[in-house]
């Protein structure tokens, strides 16, 4: 357990002060619909992630012209792996200090310790006392060997009032309906196994502070998508580049350059979050990558047509900007594409259907939607929409620290992925003049 001074429980956690500092308890990032490593809430603002020094610099490096499209980098925190007296394991955030967080960040990410989880439906407790006295984080049996992968329990402090539901069969959700992605908390699971499996003398660990790009948005509608027909990095092992490259052949990264790494998209008709995740994405054909889209932009009344324009526009210029970044590769890095459930669309359907908004204000629809339509943007408004660029681990360019692999001209195969996007969205607005 870290060593740390007693303070109240609360957002700071229980045992989160040292030297002095006040701790942050993270929490998992409840609208992460990808990725592997475990995005955590810090504040409202800002997210933080385990941080790999690759990823670090080139942040701290990127073109001005690119930062428009990637999240703004706030710096580095030492976490803390802690447990407290009723068992349960936080991780909570400190300012850094040079020298004093561990150095795992230098570890090639293929050696880095991996474990397997077995798949279990993963539910908030039920008991309204037990719920009451569990503390955020993961709950740690005093028993349990340290080493053990058993799943434990987990209870969020901060969720959403929209619930989620997953789509795919084999993520053991598909009829639930739950405060959190699923995603997200699977990804929080073993990010602590695998920090705790690690943890016997090793205190802190640094982690990302990165913008929170889904802040301004009420209902989140996220969709992450795996550009580029190579995924896998200079620096990466024979066996870990094969299977890269077989996962690419097998999905449309090849024939697209894009493929589908997860969504959540919010339903009017039932007022809660559809999700799909990475499985979901890998086995789609060209004609199943449409459909998601098309699934993706669709809010389970009507397909969201105000949303072509700005998301194309977004693209357009995002492709412009990387066309100009000479020697620049992205390898495994992610695009998300972002709107608001709540928005102009869904104020005009709950005009135009009244007697659907009375079935829906004691029922589905949370209380942010069931106002009258009075907060809701008029149906001429531009809606808000977002794209950016994240996971940047294997990215490189020339003389980016001393790379020994130098390449020519723009990311092509992460432009392609831009080209195929963009020109099945734009025939989807066509197709639904």
């Amino acid at each position: 357990m870290c060593v740390c001074q007693t303070m109240e429980v609360g957002k700071y956690g229980k045992n989160a002060t040292r030297s002095g500092d006040r701790g942050v308890l993270l929490e998992p990032f409840i609208h992460q619909v990808g990725g592997h490593s475990s995005m955590m809430r810090y504040d409202d603002h800002t997210v933080c992630k385990p941080l790999i020094t690759r990823e670090q610099r080139f942040y701290e490096s990127l073109p001005p012209e690119m930062k428009e499209f990637t999240p703004e980098y706030k710096g580095v925190v030492s976490v803390c792996f802690e447990g407290d007296s009723d068992g349960y394991i936080n991780l909570v955030a400190y300012p850094y200090v040079e020298n004093e967080a561990l150095e795992q960040d230098d570890m090639p990410e293929r050696d880095q310790p991996r474990r397997k989880h077995s798949r279990r439906s993963l539910h908030r407790s039920s008991s309204g006392t037990e719920h009451k006295e569990e503390k955020p984080g993961l709950a740690s049996d005093s028993t349990e060997s340290i080493q053990e992968t058993k799943s434990p329990r987990v209870d969020l402090h901060i969720h959403s009032d929209v619930p989620f539901q997953m789509l795919d069969g084999n993520s053991g959700l598909s009829s639930e309906k739950i405060s959190y992605n699923p995603w997200s908390l699977r990804c929080h699971k073993q990010q602590l196994s695998r920090m705790r499996s690690e943890s016997k003398d090793r205190k802190l660990y640094k982690f990302l502070l990165l913008e929170n790009v889904v802040h301004h948005f009420k209902l989140p509608c996220v969709l992450d998508l795996k550009m580029g027909t190579r995924q896998h990095g200079d620096d990466a092992s024979e066996e870990k580049a094969a299977r890269q490259m077989k996962k690419c052949e097998q999905s449309t990264s090849a024939t697209l350059g894009v493929r589908v790494c997860g969504m959540q998209v919010y339903q009017l008709d039932t007022g809660h979050y559809l999700c799909r995740n990475k499985y979901y994405g890998r086995g789609l054909s060209i004609e199943g990558f449409r459909n998601a889209l098309y699934q993706y932009l669709h809010n389970g009344i009507e397909l969201r047509k105000d949303l072509f324009e700005p998301v194309l526009a977004k693209l357009r210029s995002l492709k412009a900007v990387l066309e100009r970044q000479a020697s620049y590769r992205f390898y495994s890095s992610s695009l998300l594409i972002i709107y608001d459930g709540k928005d102009s669309r869904a104020g005009t359907f709950v005009e135009r259907r009244p007697e659907m908004r009375l079935k829906r204000v004691d029922s589905s629809l949370p209380e942010s939607l069931q106002d009258g339509g009075s907060t809701e943007p008029s149906s001429s408004a531009q809606p808000k929409v977002d794209v950016r660029m994240i996971d940047f681990a294997h990215s490189t360019f020339k003389g980016f620290r001393d790379d020994p692999t130098v390449h020519d001209g723009p990311d092509m195969g992460y432009v392609f992925g831009l080209e195929n996007l963009i020109n099945i969205m734009e025939q989807m607005r066509e197709e639904n003049q």
